[in-house]
């Protein structure tokens, strides 16, 4: 069983910046699409940003311009790159990774329930 394990977690004031990694306890192990969702109290789970595996990448509006998703193919870890943090991203996020089941459409369209792996979540907190 493929185990994605987040870090980066952590405070930061408006403006700032923050880095999450999710690497997958598998080297072999490979996927088609993988990304973040975030959710914070009292709100649905929303997609942040995705990648497949051509290194096409996808964000919400929300995020577009701010937010860099990479992956680093050889250590099997993706990145979300955080610039310019505004208070309503603070919330929990979550990395998530297909079993190679998502053939098209690698976006934000995608539910949290289309993925089959799940890190244990990280939490983000922006301050005014």
């Amino acid at each position: 069983q493929v185990k994605l394990v987040e870090s980066g977690e952590g405070s930061v004031q408006a403006g700032g910046s923050l880095r999450l990694s999710c690497a997958a306890s598998e080297s072999t192990y490979k996927s088609n699409c993988g990304g973040w969702f975030r959710q914070a109290p009292g709100k649905e789970r929303e997609g942040v940003a995705f990648i497949d595996s051509d290194g096409d990448t996808s964000y919400a509006d929300s995020v577009k311009g701010r937010f860099t998703i990479s992956k680093d193919g050889a250590k099997n870890t993706w990145y979300l790159q955080m610039n310019s943090l505004k208070p309503e991203d603070s919330a929990m996020y979550y990395c998530t990774a297909d079993a190679q089941k998502i053939r098209v459409g690698c976006d934000t369209s995608l539910l949290w329930t289309d993925f089959d792996y799940w890190g244990q979540g990280t939490q983000v907190n922006v301050s005014s």
